[in-house]
């Protein structure tokens, strides 16, 4: 896809992956709205922030009728990337933080692309990019919850791309592992360093799956750290 000029929907804009991802769609001539509960520090004339919380269905649908109103029913990108998770034994687990995850990390996608969709059949094109994280991929113990969720996203994604790949939507899930984040603010035995995956990077192959040629599609994309705990001495 050629993105300039291309109209680029982010959540979980605020920091991150979101954030880097706004700022390099917008060095490609993007229009990018992004959808948060706290704005950032962007400023840029193609840059529109609308406060949204994806948990709450009438939020998500108010913001995309703003944004559609100032686009004139356009949509070319979305990018489910608001998420959160919580750590620890199952039994051990609130239902408050099993709620908020479920809500946020699946009910958030579903929203999202629920008000998307309709759009991009009427254009006949666009791309979906959902997500997720190497805990989609296999079971880790104490990330019962967080694996669930994103299990979930992994399972809509791929049942979605069939769905809709012959209007000509494109529909991709991304699994990074470990990304030097706020991510791990709920769990307060690790903390960010430099051998995690940098968000800027991330951000980069999100933005090359964009830009690859209409009839190449890139369905599930895993990324990882090469040496996540730092390289091993001889």
């Amino acid at each position: 896809m050629e993105l300039k000029d291309k109209v680029a929907v982010i959540t979980g804009v605020s920091k991150g992956i979101g954030y880097h991802t706004a700022k390099q769609l917008l060095e490609c001539g993007c229009l990018v709205f992004g959808l948060g509960r706290t704005p950032n520090d962007i400023e840029h004339p193609n840059y529109h922030f609308i406060s949204c919380d994806v948990q709450i269905f009438t939020q998500v649908e108010q913001a995309f009728a703003h944004l559609l109103k100032q686009t004139e029913n356009q949509l070319h990108v979305l990018i489910n990337n608001a998420g959160l998770g919580y750590f620890g034994f199952l039994e051990d687990m609130p239902l408050s933080q099993w709620d908020e995850m479920q809500q946020t990390n699946v009910n958030g996608v579903f929203y999202c692309c629920k008000q998307a969709l309709p759009v991009m059949k009427l254009q006949q094109a666009g791309h979906i990019i959902n997500i997720a994280s190497t805990a989609a991929l296999e079971g880790m113990p104490q990330v019962a919850g967080y694996c669930a969720s994103k299990w979930a996203v992994k399972g809509l994604s791929e049942s979605l791309f069939r769905e809709v790949r012959d209007f000509g939507i494109k529909v991709t899930c991304i699994y990074p592992g470990s990304v030097k984040t706020d991510f791990f603010r709920n769990s307060p035995d690790i903390k960010p360093h430099d051998y995690m995956l940098m968000p800027d990077d991330v951000a980069r192959n999100i933005v090359y799956a964009l830009q690859m040629p209409k009839n190449f599609h890139t369905v599930n994309l895993e990324i990882r750290p090469l040496q996540p705990k730092g390289p091993k001495n001889k």
